[in-house]
């Protein structure tokens, strides 16, 4: 199949999704001088791409029809499903040699059936879910962890370069994906004892401005409690990350760890606990929101 290395000036991308970090992960890339055409359902969202010289097409086949590589980073796997494999996605709209590069977090599964049906067109495809938050999306810092081919990674590798700053080939289709869920594995637990230790130093009395002083350059220290203690301490529960999809991937990673019969006690605690959260009425409030859930518990009032 037809493939080149991206080139700045040259190379036309479309981006699909525009959210809390895909306006600014495309927004890296316009800005190094990628031509985009992009889609969000709300299209007000796309407005300071636009504004940047962005095109805006009514659907992902539209992107798809004018892009060399098409990026998409949206909610859910059955966004993913519907931006990439629907009657009206970006596969539907590729060219032979078109690149698909998905960099939501969806399920392993969906990446493999998402490559073998670009291939099957005679398009690549590859599974890039990033990690990073918000910040890590503004200030171009991100980590991205990609599934596929490696030389449709290095043609692609460019892009990736406006957004992100480590950016690991970890194997095959879905190999992206399941290093991502490693990712979440990781920050669920630790959410968890980053809310729990401040509460506690709350209950305890404590300045929790000097308390966090102390513990976050030690071993306790987190890239949680450095990104997100300060916002806990602020009351300040807008989401870098939303609860809702916190909570889809850590269901992501359950269904993996059961289908390979492992037992993730934690994770699955993590889980629960951000389904109180949910509960509460917080979904699209950021994974901090932890905090309130657990103030609640504990009759806790702020």
């Amino acid at each position: 199949m037809k493939l080149s290395v991206a080139e700045v000036g040259k190379t036309r991308i479309g981006w699909i999704g525009t959210g809390v970090m895909g306006r600014w992960m495309c927004q890296h890339a316009i800005q190094k001088g990628y031509p985009a055409t992009v889609y969000n359902r709300s299209p007000e969202k796309t407005q300071p791409l636009v504004e940047l010289g962005a095109k805006l097409a009514g659907s992902p086949q539209e992107v798809a029809q004018t892009s060399d590589v098409v990026f998409a980073i949206v909610g859910f796997p059955r966004d993913v499903r519907e931006v990439f494999l629907g009657p009206n996605g970006a596969l539907r709209g590729s060219k032979s040699g078109t690149i698909l590069v998905d960099m939501t977090t969806s399920e392993p599964s969906l990446a493999v059936e998402i490559a073998g049906a670009a291939k099957a067109q005679g398009v690549h495809a590859l599974d890039a879910p990033v990690s990073g938050g918000d910040v890590g999306a503004k200030n171009a810092t991100l980590s991205i962890m990609i599934g596929g081919d490696a030389a449709v990674v290095a043609a692609v590798t460019p892009i990736f370069e406006a957004m992100g700053k480590t950016i690991v080939h970890q194997g095959g289709p879905g190999a992206g994906q399941h290093t991502k869920m490693v990712n979440q594995i990781l920050i669920s637990s630790n959410m968890v004892a980053v809310c729990e230790a401040l509460l506690y130093g709350h209950k305890a009395g404590l300045n929790l401005e000097a308390v966090f002083q102390s513990v976050s350059v030690g071993a306790a220290g987190s890239k949680a409690l450095e990104v997100l203690g300060p916002r806990i301490l602020a009351r300040n529960f807008e989401p870098g990350f939303y609860v809702e999809h916190f909570i889809k991937d850590m269901g992501i990673a359950l269904a993996e760890a059961e289908r390979m019969q492992l037992s993730l006690p934690g994770l699955g605690l993590a889980k629960q606990l951000y389904e109180s959260v949910r509960a509460q009425g917080y979904g699209r409030k950021g994974t901090q929101a932890l905090m309130l859930a657990l103030e609640t518990m504990n009759g806790v009032k702020r």
